[in-house]
């Protein structure tokens, strides 16, 4: 493993939504050879690990996106601080679909089609979304859901 690019950087609030980021104080073409998305490792205040892109938000500055799950996991929010290790992510980023989810794909191929054509990112939504219920009713209607959203060509939960 190469060593981390590593800085300290504010949570910031982007809009006035439940949204926030870091804005990354490097050049991405300088460091990785890229202008547009970076896709990144991170490691924040030495606790929280994930996968993630640096995104070029124009003006010359990429930002990481800090998601609700991962600021509740730091305890932090907007206006703290946080330690950030970063190297950039080049293995495949591969979404494990369950087994059940997979046979109702096989059996709906205009929407398998349709989420095998999608990012990374948004099949690993739809799949969170699935394994996140919590009763086994729920996972079957969001399974359903999940279908009639695909054949609808929506992207994103």
């Amino acid at each position: 493993m190469t060593q981390p690019i590593t800085f300290s950087a504010e949570i910031r609030q982007h809009q006035d939504i439940n949204a926030a980021f870091v804005n990354f104080p490097f050049d991405t073409n300088e460091l990785f050879g890229k202008k547009g998305q970076v896709k990144v490792r991170v490691l924040l205040d030495d606790k929280v690990e994930y996968r993630s892109s640096l995104a070029n938000m124009g003006g010359g500055c990429h930002r990481l996106g800090l998601t609700q799950a991962i600021r509740k996991e730091l305890g932090k929010t907007f206006g703290d601080f946080v330690e950030i290790k970063l190297w950039e992510d080049k293995k495949e980023r591969v979404v494990i679909v369950p087994e059940d989810v997979q046979e109702l794909l096989n059996q709906n191929s205009k929407a398998k089609e349709f989420y095998d054509s999608m990012s990374y990112t948004h099949k690993k939504e739809y799949i969170r979304w699935i394994a996140d219920a919590k009763k086994q009713e729920t996972r079957e209607r969001r399974k359903v859901k999940m279908i009639e959203m695909l054949l609808e060509g929506k992207k994103g939960i």
